[in-house]
């Protein structure tokens, strides 16, 4: 099966050259110039990966990532012009899986992403549990990987539920955000541990009632994060 790729940069010239290279590789390329257009392919089409600029017209790639985590958790890797860590981690935080900084060898662009290609669709799917787990009004199905809260349904990113069903399952237990970062991201990742702040931010704005005084989420200052019910 030819691996689906979207290619999003308002740049034609360098659209035309990451799509000739990646067509000579057997993969099927779309191509998007601006973010607006970009979000709408997504959602019409199953992508292996999505190649994200940053700097796009309509929506910028961060709103773009954004936008796409709401409903997918295809691998997104940002292209960037910017060498700052701090628009790296960013591009991370919004939920991509990796960046490139411009100008860039295309060699490099097809070897990073066969590698975020390969190891996604090596990844184990999450061991069938096969249980509903229920705590209070939330409700997580392990197998569906599903959240749900008295009843409604919750889109969590796949992130999201990684940090969710890991607390979940060891209640109690302090996890650091170090912890965090190496249990759900890999040891590879080359992110931050602002990245894990980011997370449990935005799963309590989705199933706490109050975020800012959690039930089911808890921080131990100076420590990490827990559940506890």
């Amino acid at each position: 099966m030819a691996k689906k790729v979207l290619v999003v940069d308002d740049e034609k010239l360098i659209v035309k050259g990451i799509r000739f290279s990646l067509e000579q590789d057997d993969m099927e390329v779309d191509c998007a110039y601006d973010g607006e257009e970009a979000v709408r392919m997504a959602r019409e089409k199953e992508y292996d990966i999505i190649l994200l600029d940053l700097m796009l017209p309509k929506l910028d790639g961060l709103e773009v990532c954004q936008q796409i985590r709401e409903f997918s958790d295809v691998p997104i890797v940002m292209l960037t012009a910017k060498g700052e860590d701090m628009d790296k981690i960013l591009g991370l935080e919004y939920g991509a899986d990796d960046y490139i900084t411009k100008p860039f060898n295309i060699l490099e662009v097809k070897a990073r992403l066969k590698a975020i290609i390969r190891r996604t669709s090596q990844k184990p799917q999450a061991e069938p549990k096969g249980k509903i787990v229920e705590v209070g009004d939330l409700a997580i199905d392990c197998e569906g990987r599903r959240v749900s809260i008295a009843g409604k349904e919750v889109n969590l990113t796949a992130k999201e539920f990684d940090v969710l069903e890991l607390l979940v399952f060891n209640p109690n237990k302090v996890y650091s955000r170090e912890n965090l970062l190496n249990i759900v991201w890999g040891y590879e990742y080359p992110g931050d541990v602002r990245t894990v702040d980011v997370h449990i931010r935005r799963l309590r704005e989705k199933i706490e009632a109050n975020p800012s005084e959690p039930k089911y989420v808890h921080t131990k200052w100076g420590v990490g994060y827990y559940f506890q019910h």
